[in-house]
């Protein structure tokens, strides 16, 4: 068996490598995206794994690897809006994805993003790069005294509930599936305006879908208290950019953190230093009150391990039983 995996970082490798020994399969990898461009290179493999935020739109990708015998496209992440659903079942290849690499680097992320902006730390840092030390009147909460709202209490949100609630936060959550058993950490409330209205941080934790889409869009933002946060740990639509930059500037919210932007491709991860940013970013950039982060949410040692195993195993599920219990339904 010979597998082929795109996207590969530097940190990825070694996981990749004792993958390798334990399962005793050949894997090569590349360090680019998978594109029409190199598509070509998946020819005489048998599975093929992928890492990207790089959308996949072109017939031709999918024609090509069923033409090369490829029967499945394995994501190491959790997101899976990059591939062409009507063209992957047409060529009938099977997706899987990580649903769950480690839902506690994200929620450790949070955690540590609302410590930040809930101590001012944004502000602080700002006047204090020009010499300016003074305490402004910023003064802090403490967690425990806050109304914590997920919007999304799937893996990670549920894990960061347990987080705040462990911390003394009382949690509040809104998501279409109830389960009982986080029901003695959080309170399900009927609707999202509920929560938004209620909570003093709000974190995302939900897919990107065409459901979600602009989740938090003007409306939303004006239902949340002017002393209030939120947290974007999910995917960078789920938010309207130009609402909540609207939102921030005029003080209609108070802050926010933001591990994921529409639009991030080819910014985060990258050295851009020479490039013109967009407008949205450079004006989110020069706020005093936002915390921007470049998409490392998941970014742990344990994490990293789990995308690539989980990812690996995937596909060779597929190969050898034709099923994985990690198959995207399209």
């Amino acid at each position: 068996m010979k597998l082929i995996m795109f996207s590969v970082r530097e940190d990825e490798k070694t996981a990749i490598k004792e993958w390798e020994v334990r399962h005793n399969v050949e894997v090569t990898t590349v360090s680019e995206d998978l594109s029409l461009a190199n598509v070509d290179l998946v020819e005489g493999f048998d599975g093929l794994s992928i890492q990207q935020v790089t959308e996949l739109p072109e017939e031709a990708i999918y024609k090509k690897l069923a033409a090369f015998g490829i029967k499945q496209i394995s994501l190491r992440t959790a997101g899976y809006d990059i591939i062409n659903a009507e063209m992957a079942k047409k060529y009938k290849l099977t997706i899987t994805n990580v649903p769950a690499y480690s839902p506690r680097s994200v929620a450790e992320l949070v955690l540590t993003q609302t410590m930040r902006l809930i101590r001012h730390f944004p502000t602080l840092e700002a006047h204090m790069a020009h010499g300016d030390f003074r305490w402004r009147g910023l003064v802090a909460r403490e967690i425990h005294t806050l109304t914590i709202g997920i919007i999304g209490a799937g893996k990670i949100g549920s894990t960061a509930a347990r987080l705040f609630h462990a911390l003394g936060a009382e949690v509040i959550a809104y998501d279409p599936v109830r389960r009982e058993e986080l029901e003695d950490i959080l309170t399900y409330k009927d609707s999202q305006r509920e929560v938004l209205e209620a909570a003093d941080v709000i974190s995302l934790h939900v897919p990107l879908d065409p459901s979600t889409l602009q989740i938090i869009d003007a409306e939303a933002l004006s239902q949340m208290k002017p002393e209030a946060y939120i947290i974007n740990a999910a995917r960078g639509p789920v938010v309207d950019t130009q609402a909540l930059i609207k939102a921030l500037d005029s003080g209609k919210i108070a802050g926010a953190a933001l591990d994921t932007l529409t639009n991030e491709q080819g910014i985060f991860n990258q050295d851009v230093r020479n490039q013109d940013l967009p407008e949205d970013f450079k004006l989110l950039m020069e706020m005093d009150n936002v915390l921007i982060t470049p998409h490392i949410g998941f970014y742990t040692t344990e994490a990293v391990r789990n995308m690539v195993d989980i990812g690996l195993d995937n596909t060779v599920a597929i190969l050898l039983n034709g099923t994985s219990k990690n198959e995207v339904l399209l």
